[in-house]
């Protein structure tokens, strides 16, 4: 089969982290050929959706990433186009998604589409209201003062459109810096934010819950340096291996089908406290992590899905 990845350059990923770069190694290992390009690199001429994209190689040696002379392809040929591009999602991501919107029906693209334009990471997790802390979306900083005091006097608040645990901020009623806060990450006013009750669980983790098609791949841990509150790799956070509890398996339980209905396949889910925070669907991470404290290869099963569903979809 033949895969294309649309992503970030791919000379970024990094070999020990990037679950992008652990797909295309399990494709390769399974005798697959991997393609790779970049948003832009898409074109079309009336419906038909073109791009120019590289064949790939990746390998856990120097050099790790090594690509092969641009090809003019019609993406519809391909037997799946796996979206790993990065946040944020922008207007150019918006545009993407409308693209490869127009082949959809045409072959497999995971995650789908219209499902992650409308699938903000911060605002998508309100469709499962029921396991989320007590949270808040506005733009008015006298509201979100009036809700930091209404939950006990400590909050978090999260640009909506952030990713990697940038410009998230700990508010406390009594910090002086809080209403500064307040007014940068809403831009004084303009912008909305999320805020919600600040989970004390934070100093123990947040569990990066991996899913397949509705289904648990597993768990990693993230746990942030005493310094901070944010728990990503990506700010510092140290990765522990975990395991669901009770409370934790319903929930995925719950949400797996409704994710699944609407062709988030992949996706990861920031748990804190047994409640939920985000679901992360552009570019989930943490794949390799997951690999390496389970002593399996998560990364072959997600190839060997796609492997599949390719094959009923073109067999329709």
């Amino acid at each position: 089969m033949r895969f294309l990845f649309v992503m970030d350059p791919a000379e970024t990923m990094h070999p020990d982290k990037d679950t992008s770069f652990a797909f295309m190694r399990a494709a390769l290992d399974l005798g697959h050929g991997v393609f790779h390009c970049q948003p832009r690199d898409l074109f079309q001429r009336g419906a038909v959706v073109f791009t120019t994209a590289r064949p790939t190689q990746v390998s856990a040696l120097p050099p790790h990433v090594t690509q092969g002379p641009g090809e003019v392809f019609e993406v519809a040929e391909m037997d799946a186009v796996l979206i790993r591009k990065d946040p944020p999602f922008d207007v150019a991501y918006g545009h993407l998604t409308r693209q490869l919107d127009l082949i959809k029906h045409l072959t497999l693209v995971v995650n789908d589409p219209t499902a992650l334009r409308d699938a903000n990471e911060k605002l998508y997790a309100f469709h499962f209201v029921e396991h989320m802390p007590p949270s808040m979306v506005s733009a008015n900083p006298e509201q979100i003062r009036a809700f930091v005091a209404e939950v006990g006097g400590k909050a978090v608040l999260k640009p909506l459109d952030g990713a990697g645990g940038s410009g998230v901020v700990a508010l406390a009623t009594d910090d002086p810096n809080t209403r500064a806060l307040i007014d940068l990450i809403t831009r004084e006013g303009r912008e909305h934010a999320l805020v919600q009750k600040y989970l004390p669980a934070i100093r123990t983790g947040d569990k990066r819950v991996l899913l397949l098609d509705g289904e648990p791949l597993g768990a990693i841990l993230r746990v942030p340096r005493p310094d901070d509150i944010r728990a990503n790799i990506h700010v510092g956070g140290q990765v522990q291996p975990t395991e669901l509890s009770e409370r934790e398996r319903a929930l995925v339980a719950d949400m797996g089908p409704k994710l699944r209905a609407v062709g988030l396949w992949f996706v990861g889910l920031d748990l804190i406290g047994e409640h939920l925070i985000e679901v992360n669907v552009t570019s989930p991470t943490g794949i390799q992590e997951l690999g390496r404290f389970t002593g399996s290869r998560p990364e072959e099963a997600v190839i060997r899905w796609v492997e599949t569903r390719s094959r009923e979809f073109r067999s329709k």
